[in-house]
């Protein structure tokens, strides 16, 4: 690939990172975003994401001239697509930013061209694309299983990373290469030997594909098991945390942690995408995602109980102060996509307007449907001091470490921990007046944001 240039189509969380290391490598990159502002931040050698260490790759590589961004394709000779593809009301894939990619750069592909796509897709969606492409270049011939004459090469290579970590592990984890043909395999091998260090399996397009929805469908369904242990602990009176240490003192038991719920762009996504495929062989993988998909509603009850203690005591409902703590769907980091914090807050916005704030120590600017639903972004200290219930929805270290919380929160303050970032304690409510909680209220009839149902 010496004197060769790698344009890189969606510039987010997965994209950005890919394109700086290329960079960094000493390879062309040029980037390709249909928002101007991250294209103009990216040429300026700053970053619009939060990743540790990504600022100052992006600024070294942008500075020695090897990465720039643009809002328009051009010509290259290696095309990686990493776009999003959530799903429709239906759980149908939204195949649509992948179909506009694919178009974006039709009219500049030539001969020997090669087309990576990164993007997290159903099975079968490489071969849809390359159909598309075959639509929109006649006089170029695609890749396909048949043969290994084409003009144009093509493979699925899933991302296997973990946001907070995307640098070190883009970099060093082994990689699944499925070309659509032998050829393609071996041009996309030679793509991503620039920079990566673990392992580059071959295998063909479709069980690269499926191998990325199982991995993210295998580690929902593990965590549906914890959350819905965190449920039947709750009921029995037994504290989950507890439970779950001693119980993977078992040498072959390795049981999760339990949440508000699951989120981000994949582990909350994927499944669906297998089940869509698959319907009636997908009853584990199903139940999982409701489980998992039912778990804000959950706390939301838990928040209801709270206040009702609260004002058995004397206190009015409409005077509560109810603080959730993080909002992005993971510790850590800036993301919010598909966050079950996120959505939790909003809902709880919508039950109680006026009366809830949040605390999110990742972000510097109050995200827009916060600011919406007139929710205050405050400090963990201004929520210590003006809460009555303080609800656990992310483990960030800032809370983890926070000294304050124990300290100094009000005697009378209610605690609800969804994620052990307070001692450990049930995901129950924690109170200094050892009020029992009941356990037979009926979900609340409320409308929660489209991203509780469906946008993750």
């Amino acid at each position: 690939m010496i004197n060769k240039t790698i344009s890189v189509i969606g510039l987010g969380y997965i994209g950005l990172p890919t394109a700086a290391i290329f960079a960094v490598q000493k390879t062309k990159v040029i980037g390709i975003d249909i928002n101007q502002h991250t294209v103009d931040t990216i040429n300026q050698g700053r970053i619009h994401i939060v990743e540790p260490g990504l600022d100052s790759i992006v600024h070294t590589a942008v500075t020695a001239g090897y990465l720039r961004a643009s809002t328009q394709p051009e010509p290259a000779d290696a095309f990686l697509i990493a776009v999003p593809t959530p799903f429709k009301e239906d759980y149908k894939p939204d195949l649509s930013y992948i179909q506009a990619a694919a178009k974006s750069i039709a009219n500049v592909l030539k001969r020997g061209d090669l087309i990576i796509l990164e993007s997290t897709s159903p099975v079968g969606t490489t071969e849809k694309m390359v159909e598309w492409l075959k639509q929109w270049r006649e006089d170029l011939k695609f890749a396909n299983a048949k043969s290994e004459d084409c003009d144009v090469y093509i493979a699925y290579c899933p991302e296997r990373i973990l946001p907070g970590q995307v640098i070190r592990e883009l970099v060093e984890n082994d990689r699944l290469i499925g070309g659509i043909n032998n050829i393609s395999t071996q041009k996309a091998k030679d793509i991503y030997k620039i920079f990566v260090k673990g392992e580059l399996i071959p295998t063909n397009v479709r069980t690269a594909e499926m191998a990325k929805l199982t991995e993210n469908a295998y580690r929902d369904v593990n965590i549906a098991f914890a959350n819905e242990l965190s449920l039947i602990c709750d009921k029995l009176d037994i504290n989950v945390w507890e439970l779950i240490r001693v119980a993977n003192h078992h040498p072959r038991v390795n049981i999760l942690q339990p949440g508000p719920g699951v989120g981000g762009h994949c582990i909350a996504v994927d499944p669906w995408f297998i089940v869509h495929s698959a319907f009636e062989q997908t009853r584990l993988i199903r139940s999982a995602r409701e489980i998992n998909d039912s778990k804000p509603f959950w706390v939301i009850q838990q928040v209801n109980q709270a206040i009702e203690n609260l004002n058995q005591q004397g206190m009015s409902k409409k005077d509560i102060k109810i603080t959730c703590l993080g909002l992005a769907f993971k510790p850590d980091i800036d993301d919010l996509r598909g966050s079950p914090a996120l959505d939790i807050t909003l809902g709880l916005a919508q039950l109680y307007p006026g009366q809830i704030l949040a605390v999110e120590p990742n972000i510097e600017h109050v995200p827009t449907q916060i600011h919406a639903s007139a929710i205050p972004l405050v400090t963990l200290e201004t929520a210590i001091a003006k809460s009555h219930i303080l609800v656990f929805l992310v483990a960030h270290k800032d809370f983890n470490q926070s000294t304050n919380i124990q300290s100094e929160r009000p005697i009378n303050q209610l605690i609800i921990d969804t994620v052990g970032a307070y001692n450990r304690q049930p995901c129950r409510l924690v109170s200094t007046n050892k009020s029992k909680t009941q356990h037979n209220l009926p979900l609340p009839k409320i409308t929660l944001p489209e991203t509780l149902s469906h946008e993750h």
